[in-house]
């Protein structure tokens, strides 16, 4: 039975695949973003910078899952949003939060998702597949009391671009262009291809999800 390991730590990615009939094992790697990025040489394209962190992430996992090894799929994933040509991630401090959303209220940004796939057997990556999606998103303009509500709740402290589509931030973005799922942090139409390319197919992944 081959597994699919969750390396993530966002119960947003864990509920796209539980509500699309994958229930993964989740490892969350313990990479540092900031590291990663900053190794990159200066003139790295954003879609690539994303992808890059992705397959930091998935790689990172599958070098300590020697239970799994023996025949699973690691799925890295990393989100930020392109605005102004400067890429986004967690805020992580209110005013942070704030800033960013002055930015982006009224307008639109892309929000990339690099994902990486690894297969692995007998502890060994045999295949990878790699890409970054890109979702427009086009933001409403919050009041200054629903901002300052919204950013109280915390949720977007701890979310790339400091909004999400699947939870409160939704009622702050007007309409989007391309895959939701992706916008929430795991691109369903792009991991089957990713899938497909290392050898799994999605439906093959249900099945031993049901066994």
């Amino acid at each position: 039975m081959t597994r699919l390991v969750l390396a993530s730590a966002s119960p947003a990615r864990l509920g796209v695949l539980r509500t699309a009939g994958i229930d993964p094992v989740v490892r969350v790697s313990g990479v540092d973003e900031d590291a990663v990025a900053a190794a990159l040489p200066p003139d790295t394209s954003s879609p690539d910078i994303v992808v890059a962190l992705a397959r930091a992430k998935a790689a990172d996992v599958a070098a300590v899952i020697p239970e799994l090894a023996a025949d699973c799929v690691v799925v890295g994933c990393d989100s930020m949003l392109l605005v102004d040509g400067r890429l986004q991630g967690k805020p992580h401090e209110p005013e942070v939060a704030r800033t960013r959303w002055a930015d982006m209220a009224g307008r639109s940004a892309d929000l990339l998702t690099g994902h990486c796939v690894l297969r692995l057997r007998d502890g060994v990556i045999v295949a990878e597949s790699a890409e970054c999606s890109a979702t427009t998103v086009h933001f409403a303009k919050p009041t200054p009391d629903e901002l300052d509500t919204y950013i109280a709740t915390g949720e977007p402290l701890q979310v790339a671009g400091a909004f999400t589509l699947d939870g409160l931030g939704g009622w702050f973005v007007d309409r989007i262009e391309g895959d939701p799922s992706s916008v929430i942090g795991i691109g369903l139409p792009l991991l089957r291809r990713l899938l497909e390319d290392v050898g799994i197919g999605v439906t093959q992944l249900w099945r031993d999800a049901r066994a």
